[in-house]
């Protein structure tokens, strides 16, 4: 739609050549561990050395996770560069990886006896980003300096949970050695919404983390917590790991817990025969800001805005903004789906938008695709998602994905379409040809009717965005080539404000639903015959409907819901 942020993601572990050779005589690997000391800056910038003063600590917001997170604010001559060293093991693979905000954030590391490293971000609006990188030390390096910097003359950047896994480098760090992995690891107090996970103590251990589903959620002093905001008769993995002022230590074993209550794990509702749906967006551009809970009932359909990228081809991840969205937390959106989803309508999470950087092209991608869907569903409560990539799809190899999420997901499984006007003028286009191919298991196309130039209509006319004709003859061509009634919407902006160009009037989308569905209210263009299974409409977004005052989903919601 209107934006996306990228999220770079690597593996946080590797295994090195000796590692390989210690398993092929039969000696145990050592589990890697987090070298890195106070990464998650709950100790201030204890082991962190900022140049010019320009580090400091911030507590509650922005922060990733854990209770502080490092704000580091550049100058005209300094990039504000922080800094420390860590103790490393010779002829070792790391992985060097942080969560950040803001404009132009670098990470890296210096002495690694090979080749020194860096990757940076351009950043994108107010939500955190994961850098991520990795580096090989010689056969002489027992240290190495890990950096964060922002650039000159840049506002403020954040950085929070930074991380340099890989072997332990032995005990000649300052202070305590990285503690162990916990054990005794158990589930109880099982509920429909919770699980109270606990585990032995470790000694030397300051803190631990909990990890569900391979996720980090929490940050602890104590050994039992409470992980709140699940799914109903779902079954969870958990990990624990400790964590000291020498770094984070390995993850205990999985122990998996199962909440309560009747039905099959992450039952989707049934769409409605007439469906309004709105986008939902997690960041805030100057629209309402909102949470789940507060999308009005009369949407059916919430698509999250949006998905990220990751550097695994076709693969996406998705990050709440927390700070963005005032504070809106994990457990509560979680919990607000399950709400959602109870109440009888579908959230699903949308794939591309306007800076999409999602792309599949072969196989392998669209296995990452599909894999990687199915596990955000899993772990978030989405009934499915939606395809919104706005620089042109491989027909192929997006069929190939969809099948095959549809295929783990089962027949409850939400897919909707937000192509822009010229990719559904012709069947040929790689949009149109997608949705034919996945007829039997696509949910609804909710063609964009705006940020568009003049098109043709189903009669061969040329009709002009923000008129009655333009909704209904671009509906035709959907309508006649193939698609069924039931999968065909009207997408349009919810306010003048929503896009650069194509609003129109509530009553104008009313006229047109009333048009093909009924065949009255048409324009100077009328369908050859009516339509009233008609899906419904769709906006961008229930965020700019809600600064509007409710306008759109107020006129054009009861309309959707009262089609014949």
């Amino acid at each position: 739609m209107n934006r996306i942020r990228s999220l770079a993601l690597l593996g946080a572990a590797t295994l090195t050549a000796g590692g390989l050779t210690a398993l092929a005589t039969g000696t145990a690997q050592a589990a890697d561990v987090n070298v890195a000391r106070n990464g998650g800056f709950e100790s201030g910038l204890a082991d962190w050395s900022c140049s010019a003063g320009s580090g400091a600590v911030v507590v509650s917001s922005p922060v990733y996770a854990g209770a502080g997170a490092l704000k580091a604010t550049p100058a005209g001559q300094d990039n504000a560069q922080c800094s420390q060293t860590v103790t490393v093991k010779p002829n070792s693979t790391y992985t060097l990886s942080t969560q950040v905000q803001g404009s132009y954030v670098y990470l890296g590391a210096t002495g690694t006896g090979t080749q020194d490293v860096s990757t940076w971000t351009p950043g994108s609006g107010s939500g955190w980003q994961k850098l991520s990188t990795t580096f090989s030390t010689g056969p002489n390096t027992t240290q190495v300096t890990v950096w964060t910097h922002g650039w000159y003359g840049q506002p403020a950047y954040v950085v929070d949970e930074f991380s340099v896994f890989g072997p332990d480098g032995g005990g000649t760090d300052p202070g305590p050695s990285v503690p162990g992995a916990p054990t005794g690891a158990a589930v109880s107090g099982q509920s429909a919404n919770a699980l109270t996970l606990s585990w032995n103590a470790v000694s030397g251990a300051t803190g631990y983390y909990v990890y569900q589903d391979g996720v980090r959620v929490q940050s602890v002093t104590g050994t039992s917590t409470q992980v709140t905001g699940l799914t109903a008769a779902t079954s969870y993995s958990f990990q624990v790991s400790a964590y000291n002022a020498a770094g984070e230590g390995s993850k205990s074993a999985p122990v998996t817990g199962t909440t309560t209550g009747s039905g099959t794990p992450n039952p989707n509702p049934a769409v409605p025969k007439h469906a309004l749906t709105g986008y939902w967006q997690n960041f805030n551009n100057g629209a309402t800001v909102q949470k789940i809970s507060d999308v009005p009932a009369l949407y059916d359909i919430i698509a999250v805005s949006f998905a990220d990228a990751t550097t695994t081809p076709g693969a996406i991840a998705f990050t709440l903004d927390s700070a963005g969205l005032g504070g809106y937390t994990v457990a509560q959106f979680k919990a607000d789906i399950a709400a959602k989803k109870a109440a009888g309508k579908s959230v699903i999470l949308s794939i591309g938008g306007e800076k999409g950087t999602i792309s599949v092209n072969d196989s392998t991608s669209a296995n990452n695709l599909a894999n990687s869907a199915y596990a955000l569903m899993q772990e978030y409560g989405f009934s499915g998602i939606d395809i919104d990539l706005e620089n042109g799809l491989n027909p192929t190899y997006m069929t190939q994905a969809l099948r095959s999420l549809s295929a783990k997901a089962g027949s409850s499984l939400v897919i909707t379409m937000a192509p822009q006007t010229i990719d559904m003028q012709s069947t040929q286009g790689g949009y149109f040809k997608t949705a034919l191919n996945i007829k039997d298991i696509l949910t609804v196309v909710n063609m964009q009717y705006y940020n568009s130039g003049s098109m043709n209509g189903c009669d061969g006319k040329v009709y002009s965005q923000g008129s009655v004709d333009f909704l209904t003859a671009l509906a035709c061509i959907q309508l006649e080539g193939g698609l069924d009634p039931s999968q065909v919407g009207i997408g349009v902006p919810a306010s003048p404000s929503g896009a650069g160009s194509g609003y129109v009037a509530p009553s104008i989308v009313n006229n047109a639903l009333d048009c093909l569905a009924r065949g009255t209210s048409c324009g100077t263009f009328k369908p050859s015959k009516t339509y009233p299974g008609l899906r419904g409409a769709m906006t961008w977004s229930t965020n700019w409907d809600a600064k509007a005052g409710g306008a759109w989903s107020n006129a054009v919601g009861p309309k959707v819901h009262s089609l014949p």
